[in-house]
């Protein structure tokens, strides 16, 4: 395992997407996992399950419905135009990557798809009257923040790919056809995806990564209100 330091694997982690068809060994995967399971999860319900796709059948079947959703939100994407930040040739270029990975999802060695098993709220009955009058307030809450149960450990993923010298990236386009994924992988109706990862080792080199500055996207105290960066 390659030696990082924490700072230097989240300033070096990069989205990749070319990948080599090359196998990857099952001891790396497990690795990866077991960083996914370190990672935190809401009253540490712990209630993630990692779908490790290896067969190329199954990865072919992932890639259409992949390709089928990506092909509408590339029309999104092109209707929203290029954020602000970036100029015309970096949102060219992350548009030509997204559309490689559209039309090689299958070609990956390995596509991790993290999955998170629904908890039910307590019937109102088995609450107190004060929480009770506000059930639907928070039933829309833990539907918001159920991806704060995953996400943390799909991070980990990330950071554990750029550990072992292997790519990945975390999108979730499929999951506008989750009942096609649901089939797919045989998922229970209470199990969800929340990310389709196509893991392997990159195929080039990568420059270094280019992030708006803290200066634009942090506020001291209420919103509008500069964060001091110096001093």
């Amino acid at each position: 395992m390659t030696q990082l330091g924490l700072f230097e694997a989240m300033y070096s982690a990069r989205a990749l997407r070319r990948l080599k068809p090359d196998p990857v060994p099952a001891e790396l995967i497990t690795k990866v996992l077991e960083a996914a399971t370190q990672a935190p999860s809401g009253g540490n319900a712990q209630n993630w399950t990692f779908v490790v796709v290896r067969d190329q059948a199954q990865r072919d079947r992932l890639g259409t419905v992949y390709r089928k959703a990506s092909d509408e939100v590339a029309e999104i994407y092109a209707a929203r135009g290029r954020p602000a930040h970036m100029t015309d040739e970096q949102f060219k270029r992350l548009m030509v990557g997204g559309a490689y990975l559209w039309e090689h999802m299958a070609d990956a060695p390995v596509l991790l798809v993290p999955c998170l098993q629904k908890r039910d709220m307590p019937s109102r009955e088995a609450l107190p009257e004060s929480v009770a009058q506000r059930y639907e307030v928070h039933l829309a809450h833990q539907e918001r923040i159920r991806g704060s149960s995953i996400y943390p450990a799909i991070q980990n993923i990330v950071l554990a790919c750029r550990g072992l010298g292997l790519g990945t990236v975390i999108t979730t386009n499929h999951i506008l056809y989750e009942d096609e994924v649901r089939q797919v992988l045989n998922l229970p109706e209470d199990v969800f995806s929340f990310a389709l990862m196509p893991i392997g080792y990159p195929i080039g080199k990568y420059g270094p990564l280019a992030r708006r500055p803290v200066a634009e996207v942090a506020f001291a105290d209420r919103w509008g209100q500069s964060w001091p960066t110096t001093g």
